[in-house]
């Protein structure tokens, strides 16, 4: 899989936090999982490891994946290496 830089993993992400923003039924099953209150997400954005958080979130339900991948146009490859670069360091399962 090609390598994509930093500045583009988090800007994917930032499309996936964006999508969770405009969709509250997505926001509510992020916010559940995640244990984050809607209105605690913008300083929690800025914590280590939460763009990376966004991604798994969208990795771990292969609908919203390629619901998400359709309407931005973007290959679900891209995301998953978005998310390795976002945590190099985290063997996930999304490898």
């Amino acid at each position: 899989m090609n390598s994509i830089n930093q500045q583009t993993a988090q800007t994917i992400a930032i499309a996936g936090l964006s999508r969770l923003a405009g969709d509250d039924e997505l926001l509510m099953r992020f916010c559940g999982v995640t244990g984050i209150l809607p209105n605690d997400i913008r300083q929690a954005s800025g914590q280590p490891g939460f763009l990376a958080g966004v991604l798994d979130f969208y990795l771990a339900h292969e609908p919203d994946l390629l619901a998400w991948a359709q309407a931005d146009e973007l290959r679900p490859e891209s995301i998953v290496a978005a998310r390795q670069r976002l945590s190099p360091n985290d063997q996930s399962e999304f490898e």
